[in-house]
């Protein structure tokens, strides 16, 4: 039920813009976020959105770099992720999970319900 998109190979420095796409139910009132999972590692938390967008949260390395958004006439969430570092390349997975407030961002992966299947995202140096 959550398509992501928007992967690829980039230069260092470049930037991709991710989406995440929700079909077969409405999901105006879930909050979102968006993880990553390098090879041999842990999958970590990357951003999230409350369902209003009015409420956003980053993981400290990507901060000032990666802007989460969503529209939700098109029922979908964005990662824009600028000056990427090799250090971001990872398989990258979007989330969904129903929220009982408009302003909550959801970080922990046990928390969320619905999963996207990965985009990998390839950064070179």
């Amino acid at each position: 039920q959550l398509q992501a998109s928007g992967g690829g190979l980039v230069q260092a420095g470049g930037s991709l813009r991710l989406s995440c796409a929700a079909s077969g139910r409405t999901f105006s009132t879930y909050a979102a976020g968006w993880f990553r999972q390098a090879p041999g590692k842990e999958r970590e938390f990357v951003a999230a959105i409350s369902w209003s967008g009015g409420t956003t949260y980053y993981v400290d390395s990507v901060k000032g770099r990666f802007t989460i958004s969503r529209n939700s006439a098109k029922n979908t969430v964005y990662l824009q992720m600028n000056s990427l570092k090799p250090e971001d390349t990872a398989v990258y997975y979007c989330a969904a999970a129903p929220s009982y407030s408009p302003f909550m961002v959801i970080h922990t992966v046990e928390e969320y319900t619905y999963w996207g299947q990965g985009t990998q995202v390839t950064v070179s140096s």
